[in-house]
C-alpha cells in the first residue's frame, strides 16, 4: 500500500519532496507534505502559513491547520493520531494517507471545492469542527507544557544512591563495633604495659633508694662518726626531699598524660559519633528530598490524569451532542423523504386510478360500440338478405331458411358466406373457421329439430 501511495504522491501529485516507503514516516512527521497534498486539491487555502521546519512549534502549527480540513473530508484525525505521526510511529502516516487518498478520490468524483463542501455542511457541524480544532490546539499545547514540566522534574531529581540492605548495614555496624572494641583493648593494653613499666621503675627506684638509704645510713653513721658537721646533714636531707618531690612530679605527669590520652580517645569517639549522626541525618534529608520529588511527580501525574479525564468527559459530551444532533437530522431527513415518497406514491396511485378509469371507460365504449356495430351489421345483413331473397323470389321466405338465419343472427355469426368450403387447405383461415362453425351450428339445430320431430314446412 505504501508503494501505491508513493507512486500517487511522486508521479500524479508531484509533491516537493520525493517520498519512498522507507522515509514515509519521517517525510510526513511535520505535516507539511499533507498540507501540500490538500493544497493541490484546493482544500488548504492557508498553505502559505505552513512551515517545513521540524521543531515542535512548527509541527503544532501545521497539524492544527490540517485538523479542520481532514474532518471536513471525513478522515479520522485526533490528538493521538497527530502524536503518532509526529513521533514517527510505524504505520500511522500510511494509514492517514490511505484514508486521505480515498476521501480525495471521493471528492474528485463529486467535483466539489472546499468552500462548497464547507457551505454544504450544517451550521452545527461547523461549530463543532471549530470547537474541535480549538480543543485540538489546546491539547497539543497542554501536552507540550506537560513534556516541559516532566523534563524539568527529571532535571531536578537528585540521583541518590540506593541505600544498602539491612544485612549490609548490620555487617558494617558489627565491623565498626569490633574495630572500636579492638582499639579500646589495644589502648587498655598499652596503658597496662605503661603502668607496669612505671611500677617496675618505681620498684627499682624504691629498691635503689632503700639500698642508697641503707648505704647512706651506714655512710652517715660512719661519717657522723668521722664528721659531725650539721651542714652536710642538711644537704643530704635537702637532696632526699628534692628526690621525693621529683618522684611526685613524675607521677603527676604520668597521670596527666594518661588523662590526656583518655580525653583524646573520648574526643575521637565523640567526633566519630557526630560524623555517624551527620551521615544519617544527611541520608535522611536526601531520602526526604527524593520523596518530595516523587510526591511532586505523583501530584503532577494526578493533575494530568484529572485534566485528561475532564477533557475526555468533554469529548464524550460533545460526541453525545453530535450523535443526538445527527440522529435528529437523520430523523428529519427521513421524515421529509417519507413525506415526499408518500406524496409521490399518492400521485402515482391517483394517476394510475385515473388511467384505469379512462381505460375502463374507453373499453366500455369500445365494447358497446363493437356490440352495437356488430348487431347493426347483423341486422343490416339480415335485412339485406331478406330483401334480396324477396327481390329474387318475389315470395315469402321459408320457415327453415328464416329459422337458420335467426339462429345465425342470435349466435352472432355472419349470414353471408365468408369463404368457400369446397377445397379445404391444411391450414384453415379465419373465414373458413367461421364457416365451419356456422355449418356445425346449423347441423346441430337440424339434429335438435329432428329429435323433437319439428315440422319445418
Amino acid at each position: 500500500m505504501s508503494e501505491i501511495l508513493c507512486q500517487w504522491l511522486n508521479q500524479e501529485l508531484k509533491v516537493s519532496q520525493t517520498v519512498s516507503p522507507k522515509s514515509f514516516a519521517k517525510a510526513f512527521s511535520n505535516g507539511y507534505l499533507i498540507g501540500e497534498v490538500l493544497h493541490k486539491f484546493a482544500l488548504q487555502d492557508d498553505f502559505a502559513e505552513f512551515s517545513e521546519s521540524r521543531i515542535s512549534s512548527a509541527k503544532l502549527n501545521n497539524f492544527s491547520r490540517l485538523e479542520p480540513t481532514l474532518h471536513l473530508l471525513g478522515v479520522q484525525f485526533d490528538q493521538n493520531v497527530a502524536h503518532n505521526i509526529i513521533t514517527e510511529k510505524p504505520g500511522a502516516a500510511t494509514k492517514l494517507l490511505y484514508q486521505l487518498y480515498i476521501a480525495l478520490q471521493r471528492k474528485k468524483k463529486s467535483v466539489l471545492t472546499g468552500v462548497e463542501m464547507q457551505t454544504m455542511q450544517p451550521l452545527t457541524n461547523t461549530k463543532v469542527q471549530n470547537m474541535k480544532s480549538e480543543t485540538f490546539r489546546d491539547q497539543c499545547l497542554s501536552r507540550r507544557r506537560q513534556n516541559e514540566i516532566m523534563a524539568k522534574i527529571q532535571a531536578a531529581i537528585i540521583q541518590i544512591p540506593k541505600p544498602a540492605s539491612n544485612r549490609i548495614l548490620k555487617a558494617l555496624d558489627t565491623q565498626k563495633t569490633l574495630k572500636k572494641k579492638t582499639e579500646a583493648e589495644d589502648v587498655a593494653n598499652e596503658i597496662k604495659k605503661f603502668e607496669a613499666l612505671i611500677k617496675k621503675d618505681l620498684q627499682a627506684k624504691e629498691s635503689a633508694s632503700k639500698t642508697s638509704l641503707d648505704t647512706t645510713g651506714q655512710t652517715t653513721a660512719d661519717l657522723l662518726n668521722t664528721y659531725s658537721d650539721d651542714d652536710y646533714i642538711k644537704k643530704i636531707q635537702k637532696r632526699l626531699e628534692e628526690d621525693a618531690f621529683a618522684r611526685e612530679q613524675r607521677e603527676k605527669r604520668r597521670r596527666r598524660l594518661l588523662m590526656d590520652q583518655l580525653i583524646a580517645h573520648e574526643a575521637q569517639e565523640e567526633a566519630y559519633r557526630e560524623e555517624q549522626l551527620i551521615h544519617r541525618l544527611m541520608r535522611q534529608s536526601q531520602q526526604e528530598r527524593r520523596i518530595a520529588v516523587q510526591l511532586m511527580h505523583v501530584r503532577h501525574e494526578k493533575e494530568v490524569l484529572r485534566q485528561n479525564r475532564i477533557f475526555r468527559e468533554k469529548q464524550y459530551e460533545e460526541r453525545r451532542l453530535k450523535d443526538f444532533q445527527d440522529a435528529l437530522d437523520r430523523e428529519a431527513a427521513l421524515a421529509r423523504q417519507a413525506k415526499i415518497d408518500f406524496e409521490e406514491q399518492a400521485l402515482r396511485v391517483k394517476e394510475i386510478h385515473e388511467q384505469i378509469a379512462v381505460e375502463r371507460v374507453q373499453a366500455r365504449y369500445r365494447k358497446h360500440y363493437s356490440i352495437c356495430a356488430e348487431i347493426l351489421d347483423q341486422i343490416l345483413d339480415l335485412s339485406t338478405k331478406v330483401a334480396d331473397y324477396r327481390m329474387l323470389t318475389n315470395n315469402l321466405i321459408p320457415y327453415k331458411l328464416m329459422h337458420d338465419w335467426k339462429e345465425l343472427f342470435f349466435n352472432g355469426k355472419p349470414i353471408y358466406e365468408q369463404a368457400s368450403l369446397k377445397h379445404l387447405p391444411a391450414k384453415l383461415s379465419a373465414e373458413q373457421l367461421i364457416e365451419l362453425e356456422k355449418r356445425d351450428l346449423l347441423d346441430n339445430n337440424d339434429y335438435e329439430d329432428y329429435k323433437v320431430s319439428t315440422d319445418v314446412e
